[in-house]
């Protein structure tokens, strides 16, 4: 049954997602085309999202409107147009090739109505691409963006499988990046090792920051990792937090191993560690 509700996810090309409001109350079901509300013009995209979790993803700022539902010759016009992008991206290669610029495209997309076409690349440094610009204005005589994104953006567009064997996070749902640090992976008692820790992007997984809260949430009914600790006459280090026994392990002088759990560990006498 078709779902009617205010806001509502769509997923467009290269995984870019964006929150619409559906102010006529059209039916729409998870899955289906429709026609949205651009900057200039009209973009057509796919529902990914419809209910009351769409609340909880929505950023600040103006949410532009579902106009309608897709239509057979609209998803026409959207196959025509991965053509013409396919021969915009070869072409652009070739410009830039001649221009001698220092970037690496990434994606071409044609808005659905036609009146903006957008190349994505990555470079190392600030390109002047003006010229690249103008070439290209001529040669398709529409609104043309040079869009330059960062590694995290380039494997979203890109997609494919994390560590975990799923599809990564960043192409799967999340909206927008947030910031990630190696004090997450600490939190969570992981090697520092960047292999381990680093998605297809090559920068920390997104998905350290799911569950940090947890872990930090969890640890506070513990000392902290190094810390001595003294049970039944016996003295050993807190060198590991076992959460999903909500246990600690502790390490004696004559190298036997114990797990106990937070209120047995507060029964003994705990030496912080320096």
């Amino acid at each position: 049954m078709a779902k009617n509700s205010n806001l509502v996810e769509v997923v467009f090309k290269g995984e870019q997602r964006a929150i619409y409001r559906n102010r006529n109350n059209i039916d729409i079901n998870e899955g289906e085309s429709v026609i949205v509300e651009a900057e200039r013009g009209q973009d057509l995209g796919s529902v990914s999202l419809v209910g009351d979790l769409v609340r909880l993803k929505r950023g600040k700022g103006e949410t532009r409107s579902i106009i309608r539902k897709a239509v057979p010759e609209d998803l026409q016009a959207l196959a025509k147009n991965k053509e013409k992008e396919k021969d915009a991206f070869r072409l652009c290669k070739d410009k830039i090739k001649a221009f001698r610029l220092d970037m690496k495209l990434v994606a071409v997309e044609l808005q659905f109505d036609g009146s903006k076409l957008t190349f994505y690349f990555t470079a190392a440094q600030r390109v002047d691409f003006r010229g690249l610009v103008k070439e290209l204005a001529s040669v398709y005589r529409t609104r043309i963006e040079l869009r330059q994104i960062g590694v995290r953006d380039e494997a979203k567009r890109i997609c494919g499988l994390g560590v975990c064997g799923r599809k990564q996070c960043c192409s799967a749902f999340l909206n927008e990046f947030e910031q990630i640090t190696t004090q997450m992976a600490k939190n969570q008692q992981l090697a520092l090792n960047p292999t381990k820790i680093s998605g297809n992007c090559g920068r920390l997984l997104c998905c350290l920051r799911f569950e940090d809260g947890l872990y930090q949430e969890l640890f506070k009914a513990y000392p902290e990792i190094g810390s001595k600790i003294t049970v039944n006459g016996k003295t050993g280090v807190l060198n590991f937090i076992n959460i999903f026994l909500d246990k600690g392990m502790l390490r004696y002088e004559d190298g036997s191993q114990e797990l106990l759990s937070p209120d047995e560990i507060k029964k003994g006498t705990t030496t912080h560690a320096p």
